[in-house]
């Protein structure tokens, strides 16, 4: 994955996420600030594990960790890499939007996982 690349998620005024490859993390930052992240690790080639993801307590209700992840998503489907959901946040995100993600989760993971 790309260090730093831009999502298209971004707008001038809205938030950006980016892949902060280094850190094994998607980033979201509003206004120039550090919002949230979805923290990841590469397993295996083609396979990306979503681990944990986190908003912080100020940026709360705006929707953020919805925009996080789909973004996060849509970055590993345009890679060609499959997903494996163990963050409770982006599983719930998977289950909430089956028709765009669930086929990234490799089919042998899904009951599992319970998707």
């Amino acid at each position: 994955m790309t260090t730093h690349t831009e999502s298209t998620e971004s707008t001038e005024s809205g938030p950006t996420v980016l892949d902060v490859a280094e850190r094994s993390r998607f980033e979201i930052h509003v206004d120039g600030r550090l919002a949230g992240f979805a923290q990841y690790r590469m397993k295996d080639p083609g396979l990306i594990v979503f681990t944990h993801t986190e908003i912080d307590d100020a940026y709360e209700g705006r929707g953020l960790g919805s925009t996080l992840v789909r973004a996060a998503l849509d970055a590993a489907s345009a890679g060609g890499l499959a997903v494996r959901p163990d963050c409770p946040f982006v599983r719930a995100y998977i289950a909430r939007h089956p028709d765009a993600y669930l086929d990234l989760v490799p089919e042998e993971l899904r009951a599992r996982l319970d998707l």
